[in-house]
């Protein structure tokens, strides 16, 4: 007795493999042309400063021994357009002041429990705020598809007025959770 073994035909898999890879580049070229190549576009609506000279008297009886302190504050009203298909999430501020004779100085904006002692300490900073008729931009917004966001920033810096003035550059970065952040220049008048 003969032993005969049945070998099944082979299957060639090289038609269903490049069928299954064409599908897939497909469905990578129509998720590539309608998946935005920018997070958000953020624009800039306007820049209101609130130069601050603040001089702190001395106990001393001795003449020009009082303190002086000059400061800087932005209100930066921003419009935020949501450009994916994802909602955003904001998660922090941060601004960069290049003055044309110094290091850049990073700061973060002003959080939301600090503003009222601001507002009291400044009254004509209030005044302004108003004056722009939005509402505070705060951390851990959520912007959901296709909306926007508009509000205001609060950025403090130790710097003059003619600092400022001077300045080399000035950007504002807004840092959103699951996505790249967004840095936009804060132009000159």
């Amino acid at each position: 007795m003969t032993l005969t073994f049945a070998q099944p035909v082979r299957r060639n898999f090289t038609v269903p493999i490049l069928s299954a890879l064409a599908i897939l580049g497909i469905a990578l070229a129509v998720l590539l042309h309608y998946t935005p190549h920018s997070t958000a576009k953020v624009t800039i609506k306007n820049v209101a400063v609130y130069p601050s000279h603040v001089v702190f008297k001395s106990e001393s009886l001795i003449v020009g021994r009082d303190t002086v302190e000059d400061t800087l504050y932005l209100l930066v009203n921003l419009h935020i357009e949501n450009r994916r298909h994802l909602p955003l999430f904001i998660k922090d501020f941060t601004a960069t002041l290049t003055p044309a004779d110094a290091d850049p100085i990073t700061t973060s904006a002003v959080e939301k429990p600090d503003i009222p002692n601001l507002y009291t300490s400044f009254p004509q900073l209030k005044s302004l705020a108003d004056q722009q008729a939005a509402p505070l931009l705060l951390r851990e917004t959520q912007i959901d598809i296709d909306k926007s966001a508009d509000g205001l920033l609060l950025l403090h810096f130790p710097v003059s007025q003619a600092t400022w003035d001077q300045r080399k550059a000035a950007t504002i970065t807004i840092d959103l959770y699951h996505q790249e952040p967004v840095t936009i220049p804060i132009p000159k008048p």
